[in-house]
């Protein structure tokens, strides 16, 4: 009972226990029931589904605008906390949402490696959004931690996000080389992998030609679920610092990321069907990157350790980011619009 009650980042046990048991029933009807069947996803069904849990995150947003009891440690004012939550996980989820656009582009280029036939992509995502769930707690978990310890750890995440978001725009167009990724390598040189998908299994027995006996194998769709949770976890090192510059309330910043990856994952058949419209959209999420690390520095040192400048509240960095990413994204379509014709 006192486990129950207890507390973790300024929330009680049974809240996080109650929004982890409300994913799982949400993935459960998605996989257990709307996709119990392997097929294909449709770009309009992809949408249908990305609405869906849309709805939901704009549906927690009321519970946390009305219900939700934030802990004033981790605000700026005493005064108004709930308005304060709810503008600030609007703003950590459409961040979120922005920055996980480019986790699309790098799962389109893994499915096409491996081969990936479309009616199995979505069992792949499936199985990755759990590894996010767990991944982004344990990086959120010590995120928290240093930063509500430390804030002056903050600094070094405005010179990480500038360095990253600078870096991205002078990268150019790059492209992922798995045939030389190492995590790919060690995997191949300690499993067994088959180089043949012919059920929707991560696993199969067949017969070992070494031994000539039974033994189980990886299959390519294991090989790509693996990239797919190392891309995201390479993809939280970028998203988890930038939201910590939005919000130091640990369930926020959680909430927030777990509802953008859900979108984003269900969105992604729409999405890879015309990755080659959004172009241009690198250039807006490195920009995104710098003005988060930038505000960081504005906030924290300019304004409350030296006073020269007014606090910056979080709904500019939602202006902000929504200006850059829907220019980007409205630019990208403009360039690229013979490519649809």
């Amino acid at each position: 009972m006192d486990f129950i009650l207890s507390e973790f980042a300024g929330q009680p046990i049974w809240l996080w226990l109650s929004f982890l048991a409300i994913v799982g029933l949400f993935l459960w009807v998605d996989l257990g029931l709307i996709n119990k069947r392997d097929g294909v996803i449709s770009p309009a069904k992809s949408a249908m589904m990305w609405v869906g849990f849309a709805s939901l995150a704009m549906l927690f947003g009321l519970y946390v605008y009305y219900v939700y009891e934030p802990d004033a440690v981790f605000y700026n004012s005493p005064d108004n906390l709930n308005q304060q939550a709810v503008v600030q996980y609007f703003t950590g989820y459409l961040l979120e949402t922005a920055l996980a656009f480019d986790n699309i582009f790098v799962i389109s280029l893994i499915f096409t490696y491996f081969a990936v036939p479309r009616e199995y992509q979505h069992r792949v995502l499936f199985w990755g959004i759990l590894g996010a769930i767990v991944f982004r707690a344990l990086f959120i978990s010590a995120g928290a931690a240093v930063v509500n310890s430390w804030t002056w750890v903050l600094y070094f995440f405005a010179a990480f996000l500038i360095w990253t978001g600078w870096r991205m725009l002078g990268s150019g167009d790059q492209h992922m080389n798995l045939e030389d990724n190492r995590l790919l390598k060690f995997v191949r040189k300690h499993m067994k992998v088959t180089e043949r998908i012919e059920t929707h299994n991560f696993f199969v027995r067949q017969t070992d030609p070494k031994t000539n006996r039974l033994a189980t194998f990886a299959t390519p769709l294991f090989l790509a679920l693996v990239m797919v949770e190392a891309a995201d976890i390479v993809f939280a090192v970028d998203s988890v610092p930038a939201i910590f510059a939005v919000t130091r309330d640990p369930f926020i910043v959680y909430t927030s990321n777990i509802f953008a990856i859900l979108g984003l994952r269900s969105m992604y058949f729409m999405l890879a069907a015309a990755v080659e419209r959004f172009a241009y959209l690198k250039y807006g999420l490195s920009l995104v990157l710098v003005l988060i690390g930038v505000k960081i520095i504005w906030n924290f040192g300019l304004s409350k350790e030296l006073g020269w400048l007014p606090y910056l509240e979080p709904h500019w960095a939602l202006v902000g980011t929504l200006g850059l990413i829907g220019g980007t994204i409205l630019y990208s379509l403009y360039r690229t619009r013979k490519v649809s014709h």
